[in-house]
């Protein structure tokens, strides 16, 4: 009865060293095949809910102005709460079309109300010198590329702003035969043009009058 017991105790040994060992990995197992790291994996995770940080505010008229005619510009905010740069620039831009294509078809009649005195005449002047040595000029406003404030003051309630257009121009002079003696329409030029334009703030007159005109060097 004793021998019987002795070796139950041996067996019951060995068979808890067989199961210790053969629970533990022995380092020949066939191990789960592993990817190689991806640098551009993307763990998902869930996002914590974080507050959004307030952009800073940006007025979107400070793209249309040059920052040295900024002062100008918010002076002129100031005194006239109607004036809206964005749309200041539209009617700009409409009057810079409107002035080129008058000038080149010869007839200054339609913008005479836009154009100061001293604009006026010198307009008048190049198409009367044009007229008389017989030239006709067929050009073509392609496109206008931009068209930002580049300067603005205010001076006893009268108000000055420059513009600064960049536009490309298709020009053909032709001779009173219609032949082309300089230019192509094929080939459209990039021009940069200052415009500056004047209104008085207490005139109920909501227009601006071109006082000048000259070509950025």
């Amino acid at each position: 009865m004793t021998v019987i017991i002795i070796l139950a105790l041996v067996a019951l040994f060995i068979g808890l060293r067989l199961y210790s060992v053969l629970g533990e990995r022995t380092g020949h197992e066939q191990q789960p095949i592993l990817k190689p790291a991806d640098p551009d994996a993307r763990v998902e995770r869930p996002i914590p809910a974080v507050a959004p940080t307030a952009a800073p505010a940006t007025d979107a008229s400070d793209l249309a102005y040059l920052p040295t005619a900024g002062p100008g510009v918010r002076a002129l905010l100031a005194a006239d709460q109607s004036f809206d740069v964005s749309r200041f620039l539209e009617g700009a831009q409409a009057a810079y079309r409107m002035v080129l294509e008058a000038f080149w078809a010869g007839d200054l009649d339609k913008v005479r109300s836009h154009l100061d005195d001293h604009v006026y005449d010198a307009f008048a002047s190049s198409l009367k010198q044009r007229n008389k040595e017989g030239l006709i000029l067929d050009n073509r406003l392609v496109n206008i590329e931009q068209a930002v404030i580049s300067a603005a003051s205010l001076e006893h309630g009268v108000a000055f702003v420059t513009v600064r257009f960049e536009a490309d121009i298709a020009a053909v002079t032709r001779n009173k035969d219609g032949e082309a003696v300089a230019g192509s329409m094929t080939d459209a030029v990039q021009t940069r043009d200052l415009w500056a334009f004047r209104r008085d703030l207490a005139s109920k007159d909501p227009n601006w009058l071109l006082v000048e005109t000259d070509e950025e060097e």
